[in-house]
Parts: C-alpha cells; sequence; structure tokens
C-alpha cells in the first residue's frame, strides 16, 4: 500500500481511485462498511482502491486544547487498511487551507482535481468542507458536475444492537469493557509507542517492565491488563500491565507499563504495540512492595490464564 501525505502535486499514477472518505479513527466495522462501498466501486471501475484521510485528525485542529482521544496512530491506520486491500492511503494534511474549504471547494479541488477519484464513498453521517455544510446529498450534486459517482453507506449495527462507531469504541474502554470494544473494532484495542525510560522500581521486584507514553491516545479505563504487545521484530509476547497513574508511587503523567512473560531483552527506543486484551482490575495502593509483589503475581496469573483462553 503506497501512502499520499498531500492532494497537491499527486502523480498521475496515483490518481483515478475509488476512495472511502472519512476520518476512520479506530478503522471499526463501521468504517470498513464504507470502506467496502468504495472497493465494489473500485472493481466495477477497474480503478485502485483509496481511502482518504486527515493528520491531524480534524477534532485536533479545531479543539487543540480537547483531551486526548484518538483511537489509532496514522501508523496503525495503514496496517489495518492493508487487510482490507487499500491500496493507497491519502493522508491529507489538515491544515488552516482545508479547514476554509468550504463544501464545493473540498469536492472540486482535492477529491476530483488533486485526486482524481473516480468514485468517492462515505458514510451517512458524512460532513466535510467549512462549518460542516456538506452532505452525502451534496456531495453526490458535486460528483455529477465534476465526473466521479458517489455511494453512501447506511448506520449499520450489529445483530445485538451493538452501535458501531468510534464513539462507542471510546464508551467501551472508559468502562474497560475490552470485549465490546474489539467487537466493534473487529480486533483488540492497542496502543502503540516508543518505549521509554521509567524509574526502574519494577526491576527492584523482580517485574521489569516496558514504559509507553499514551500520547494523544484516549485513556481507557485505568487499571491492569491482559496484553499480548507486538514487538519491533514481530514477535508477539504476552504479558500484563498496568496503565494510569499508579497511586502507589504516583505519576503526574498516565502511562502503560507493560511486563513481558518469559523475557528478557532491551527495548529501549523500540516501538511496540499492545493489546488490551482484558481489563483485570482498576488502579490500588498497597501496604508496602511485599503485598504488591503479592498482587502483581495474581494479576500475571489471571492475566496468564485469560490469554491462554483466547487462544482457544
Amino acid at each position: 500500500m503506497q501512502i499520499v501525505r498531500d492532494w497537491r502535486d499527486v502523480p498521475d499514477a496515483l490518481k483515478g481511485a475509488a476512495v472511502a472518505v472519512g476520518a476512520f479513527d479506530g478503522v471499526h466495522r463501521g468504517h470498513q462498511a464504507v470502506i467496502a462501498g468504495a472497493k465494489a466501486a473500485a472493481e466495477r471501475l477497474g480503478s485502485p482502491l483509496g481511502v482518504v484521510s486527515f493528520d491531524p485528525h480534524p477534532r485536533r485542529w479545531f479543539q487543540p486544547e480537547a483531551a486526548p482521544f484518538r483511537l489509532m496512530t496514522a501508523d496503525q491506520m495503514a496496517r489495518a487498511l492493508e487487510p482490507l486491500g487499500v491500496d493507497i492511503l491519502y493522508l491529507l494534511p489538515f491544515d488552516g487551507e482545508m479547514a476554509g474549504m468550504s463544501d464545493a471547494d473540498f469536492a472540486e479541488q482535492v477529491l476530483a482535481g488533486g485526486l482524481g477519484v473516480r468514485h468517492a464513498a462515505v458514510g451517512f453521517d458524512f460532513t466535510f468542507g467549512k462549518g460542516r455544510s456538506g452532505s452525502p446529498d451534496a456531495l453526490r450534486t458535486y460528483g455529477e458536475k465534476l465526473g466521479f459517482t458517489v455511494s453512501v453507506a447506511e448506520r449499520l449495527d450489529d445483530a445485538d444492537g451493538l452501535k458501531l462507531s468510534s464513539s462507542a469504541v471510546r464508551e467501551a474502554l472508559k468502562a474497560g469493557d475490552m470485549d465490546r470494544a474489539a467487537a466493534i473494532l473487529g480486533r483488540p484495542f492497542a496502543l502503540q509507542g516508543e518505549v521509554i525510560h521509567g524509574d526502574k522500581r519494577g526491576r527492584t521486584i523482580g517485574v521489569p517492565t516496558a514504559n509507553v507514553a499514551l500520547g494523544d491516545y484516549m485513556r481507557p479505563a485505568y487499571g491492569v491488563y491482559a496484553t499480548r504487545s507486538r514487538l519491533a521484530d514481530g514477535r508477539v509476547v504476552d504479558g500484563v500491565a498496568s496503565l494510569g497513574v499508579r497511586p502507589m508511587y504516583a505519576l503526574e503523567v498516565p502511562l502503560l507499563e507493560v511486563w513481558l512473560f518469559d523475557f528478557d531483552g532491551d527495548l529501549y527506543g523500540q516501538i511496540i504495540e499492545t493489546e488490551l486484551v482484558a481489563w483485570l482490575r482498576g488502579e490500588e495502593s498497597f501496604d508496602g512492595l511485599e503485598a504488591l509483589k503479592a498482587q502483581i503475581d495474581a494479576d500475571a496469573a489471571a492475566a496468564r490464564a485469560v490469554l491462554a483462553g483466547s487462544r482457544l
């Protein structure tokens, strides 16, 4: 899959795709339905399949002081799109120029002119242009004039009435309901980041951790999780993690601290991705290191049992 990071000066070879357009934070099952509409058009037209998204997320541009809310990084988005058959990810800069475009300008200058799209697939609630003035019907009208077709994916809920949306994922994560989050996403929620130095207190009790800052990720429920981490070399290692501000040894900024089972190696400076498979318990403070170590051992046993069951 190729990644294009601007809508200006796009090579002709990377134009003419059938695209899905949206923020696609999480690439959840509802997003996948929109992308499926673009894929059907790509097959019908003999065109590449593309996804048009934005970096930074439009909400971050308009609300720079908003609390962290992202469900994935751009790198994770690209990896989530590859299995869906996406050929090109147009990861467009959401800057002052983009924010100030009217819906007509976005359709003409970006979609038709810059990317030369042949088809645009959007969700039922898609809005675009300054002041969110554009709608799916407006995009269809612009497309008729500019030479591209439009399809609209209707709201998709699963058979149990589970809402398939980014906001529903965030609600599940805040509640520590990792099964519900995974059901909406179609995969476990995962945090990716660089392993940084911590206070190394875990080493003193035999539980060295790989520490990852949360950055702009939304904050799931604080507590202890059963985890599965993908290392830079491709290995996948089970573990248990503390996520939060660690009340016994308080942190100013929340952190993910992952104890990788049966692992011995130096990960500092490497990028790892950690799936939060199951929430085990909330944050607690303990009466001394021995009590903390006993609880960590119990958490590790619980995590191993959960992770063994998840492979059945």
